[in-house]
């Protein structure tokens, strides 16, 4: 688990350093992702007809359809929100899928949970009073915000519909996703854009082979053997490793209103996370 959020730390990094559009790294990462995780599903036997229903294959499709979406704005926002508070924002995804579970399966909401979601609005609010010192396109960072949010909500939808996929392998999901991405962005793709020179290619390939089909092995293991709650908490090295790569990377300075809204985004994240409690349970009525 620490091993898959280390690498994909770093997505952003080499999003951004690759110069691509994020279609473009969008289709290389499904092109590249796809046979990898084909070869893990048949090592792993999981290419049979008891597991490809047309059932798991329409709502693996439909899966794929918002994951596909959310990797191209969250791409997007890499460069014009910086990676570090696209990150940041992304992190907002845990409210997204409270509020779906509330209006798709009539979920209540606890009360600390709502406490947790108005201080990660606080947050947000503080991260988007000033733009980040270092931007690749300057004057867009408000766009970024929105298309990080954007595809916190993707994220968010395509769990709701991963749910109704229980005892499907999810290294099979993953591979019908990803070979679906290739189609789906495919007619979006400016090619006469894609690169010539060595280096954004690989960094093209390694977010398609290491990012796509390592980190898969890597993180679908650390679920199978480690408690949820343990799951949740390592899940938190990503946004600090994708901070560190913005300093590191791109010199990239934050006001200090913004590492407060931050800290205040990945605090009321891990709270809902963790079930942390605020409010104590018998003052807190649930709320619809």
């Amino acid at each position: 688990m620490v091993a898959a959020m280390l690498i994909s730390g770093t997505i952003g990094w080499l999003v951004v350093a690759s110069g691509q559009p994020p279609q473009n790294v969008v289709l290389v990462r499904c092109a590249l992702g796809a046979p990898t995780l084909a070869a893990i599903c048949m090592s792993l036997g999981l290419i049979r007809r008891d597991l490809l229903t047309w059932r798991t294959f329409g709502l693996a499709a439909a899966g794929g359809v918002a994951i596909v979406a959310n990797w191209v704005l969250l791409f997007a926002a890499y460069s014009r929100a910086s990676i570090s508070m696209a990150t940041i924002a992304y992190n907002t995804q845990p409210f997204m899928l409270v509020g779906l579970g509330a209006v798709v399966f009539r979920e209540r909401i606890a009360a600390s949970t709502a406490v947790w979601l108005g201080m990660a609005f606080m947050g947000l609010l503080l991260v988007m009073r000033a733009s980040p010192g270092v931007l690749a396109v300057p004057g867009q960072y408000l766009e970024g915000i929105g298309y990080a949010l954007g595809a916190a909500l993707c994220y968010a939808v395509s769990s709701i519909i991963t749910k109704r996929l229980k005892g499907t392998p999810p290294q099979l999901i993953a591979l019908i996703q990803v070979a679906l991405g290739v189609f789906l962005v495919a007619p979006f793709v400016n090619y006469r854009q894609l690169p010539t020179a060595l280096m954004p290619w690989a960094c093209l390939g390694t977010i398609g082979v290491v990012h796509t089909g390592l980190v898969y092995i890597l993180l679908y293991g650390a679920i199978q053997k480690l408690p949820t709650s343990m799951t949740a908490a390592l899940s938190f090295i990503y946004p600090v490793v994708a901070i560190v790569c913005d300093r590191l990377a791109f010199a990239q300075t934050f006001a200090w209103i913004q590492w407060v809204g931050g800290a205040l985004i990945l605090l009321a994240a891990a709270g809902v996370n963790f079930g942390w409690r605020i409010v104590p349970t018998r003052l807190s009525p649930s709320c619809r």
